[in-house]
């Protein structure tokens, strides 16, 4: 076996390791207010939630040509493979960190930050039109619609069901939200499942296995869909109580507004735009949108302040590990 395609697998395997830290750190994001609401049980929640990853990943592959063609241009043969391992050495380092400390920072953000942090040490080619047209700009647009349209959807919920019973409603809701929960793991398996392709996509096509204008291969769809579900299943329980309970104790029709406000943020980001979006953004500010309908001080801020910090904090600290492993990489594979 020579050494590109050693590299080629050796990247394969840690992009699917990433897929599954991306997993079990995001399984909050779409089943933490279903299960603070007890509208599902953990188990059952995590299930359906694994399940509908792995369906959302066979929907479209427009994120994953953003994050394989349109972030970096990485040179061909071993040293490009050493540039996008180092770059997912960075992600998946960043993950592990904030999980331990229960922080619900992006997945999408840290994959993207190792990407430029990679290309940066290695002097390589970094679309910066790219990162601030498909990245940065939809990083700041997505969590404000994501909380003004979790707080339209809340006003109106309040107001058609003005005059009914709070029991009755709630029960309601409480089924509702099994198909709101259903609709945000489809949409993180949508976004999230994708960008792990696109970067399997970027080693074939700098290893010489595949060229850019190909179609991303099957097998690599059902590699990124199987191994986010599986580490969806796995559960992020440190996580899950930041967004349950330790932003806002939510109700069922919070929880179902929240939901369905952050799930229409990811379709319509994915579909209509093949911008790489961060379902944890997305999820934690429509939660903050229902809270502040109610009024300002439900909303425990500095929980919501620490957050926003880790995602200030995640795309400069993934780029500064994954440069440090690019070096570390280099001297040893090159």
């Amino acid at each position: 076996m020579d050494l590109t395609l050693a590299l080629v697998i050796g990247v394969v395997v840690i992009a699917l390791a990433f897929d599954y830290t991306n997993g079990f750190h995001d399984a909050a994001n779409a089943i933490a207010t279903s299960v603070s609401t007890r509208a599902l049980t953990p188990r059952a929640a995590l299930f359906m939630a694994a399940a509908m990853n792995f369906i959302g990943a066979h929907l479209g592959t427009q994120v994953a040509q953003t994050v394989g063609k349109g972030i970096i241009d990485a040179p061909n043969g071993s040293h490009g493979l050493v540039i996008v391992a180092s770059a997912l050495i960075g992600a998946i380092a960043w993950n592990l960190i904030t999980w331990y400390f229960g922080l619900p920072s992006s997945s999408s953000h840290a994959l993207i930050g190792g990407l430029v942090g990679s290309a940066l040490a290695s002097a390589s080619v970094v679309h910066w039109d790219g990162v601030v047209e498909k990245v940065v700009i939809p990083m700041i647009l997505s969590p404000l619609i994501g909380f003004t349209l979790a707080a339209a959807i809340m006003i109106a919920i309040y107001w058609i069901f003005r005059n009914s019973q709070p029991g009755k409603t709630n029960r309601g809701f409480r089924y509702a939200q099994t198909v709101s929960a259903a609709a945000m793991a489809l949409g993180h398996g949508l976004q999230d499942a994708q960008k792990t392709m696109g970067v399997i996509f970027l080693s074939l096509t700098v290893g010489g296995y595949a060229n850019q204008g190909d179609p991303i291969p099957q097998w690599v769809i059902l590699a990124a869909a199987g191994a986010i579900s599986l580490g969806t299943y796995a559960g992020g329980w440190r996580i899950m109580r930041t967004l349950g309970r330790r932003i806002i104790a939510l109700d069922p029709p919070q929880g179902f507004a929240a939901e369905s406000a952050a799930a229409t943020v990811l379709y319509g980001a994915a579909i209509g735009f093949g911008a790489p979006i961060s379902t944890t953004h997305t999820i934690t500010s429509a939660i903050m949108g229902v809270g502040a309908t109610k009024r300002l001080s439900a909303v425990r801020w500095g929980v919501a302040g620490n957050i926003v910090t880790a995602w200030i904090l995640t795309i400069p600290a993934a780029a500064l590990v994954a440069s440090v492993s690019y070096f570390i990489l280099h001297a040893i594979v090159e």
